[in-house]
């Protein structure tokens, strides 16, 4: 059974059992408040008895199923930074058999992996990938205000009116868009900082004013660089990488 820093660990000769949403947490199924949804939802049983109130103990030898799968604490947390290469998939299958991101991970990883966040298929750089879900919830909340970075490359000049709309803000089909931070690095390359990262955003904003990303390339999520990691890559996050993105806890 793992522990986190933010779990309450017991007491010597003390209860060695979790909280029922911080075992499914463990189990890498949900954040622990995504777990609670699910307990009150009825969708998880213990021992054959449906919980609907956060908070029960569980342990080793009790049999806990979500949705009548059974579910346990994964052996080992992992927390890994991937360098995605153009035409991955993020994706834990393909219906097209387009290769997977989640393939390029070292092999030996016994415990279910998923990416935090997306890079589309064109797009490449850094990604994240776990089987801790309040980490993964932590990460891709918006309100985390974690910044992404990217440097993005257009087929043509980009006119400075793109840059100035992006910072400022605008509204595309009733969904407004707002980078951070936007430098021109180029007559048609920029470097992007978001933070909100909506779905697409800057292939939305760039075909708004008629141009196309040649290429989109993610360099930085919070602490977290590309740096020099090559591509196809990865490597687990360094203890003080995962503290800055969990908030300094």
């Amino acid at each position: 059974m793992i522990f986190r820093e933010t779990d309450e660990l017991p007491a010597a000769g003390g209860d060695p059992r979790l909280r029922l949403q911080v075992y499914l947490a463990h189990a890498g199924l949900a954040s622990r408040r995504a777990a609670e949804k699910l307990i009150g939802e009825g969708r998880v049983r213990v021992n054959g008895r449906v919980v609907t109130v956060p908070g029960e103990k569980v342990g080793d030898g009790d049999l806990v199923l979500v949705d009548g799968r059974p579910v346990r604490p994964e052996t080992q947390v992992w927390r890994l930074a991937l360098h995605k290469p153009p035409g991955y998939i993020c994706s834990s299958s393909d219906p097209q058999g387009r290769p997977l991101a989640l393939e390029l991970l070292p092999p030996g990883i016994r415990e279910r992996l998923y990416n935090v966040g997306r890079l589309d298929v064109l797009s490449s750089g850094l990604i994240l990938f776990t089987n801790d879900g309040g980490f993964a919830a932590r990460v891709s909340h918006p309100s985390s205000g974690i910044e992404k970075e990217y440097l993005v490359e257009a087929s043509g000049p980009i006119p400075d009116e793109v840059a100035d709309a992006f910072r400022r803000g605008l509204v595309i089909e009733g969904q407004r868009y707002q980078a951070r931070e936007v430098e021109r690095t180029g007559r048609g390359s920029l470097r992007v900082c978001l933070v909100e990262g909506k779905n697409r955003e800057i292939r939305r904003v760039f075909s708004h004013f008629h141009l196309h990303p040649r290429r989109l390339h993610r360099i930085r999520i919070g602490p977290v660089a590309l740096g020099n990691l090559g591509e196809g890559a990865s490597r687990p996050l360094r203890d003080d990488e995962i503290k800055a993105l969990m908030g300094g806890t």
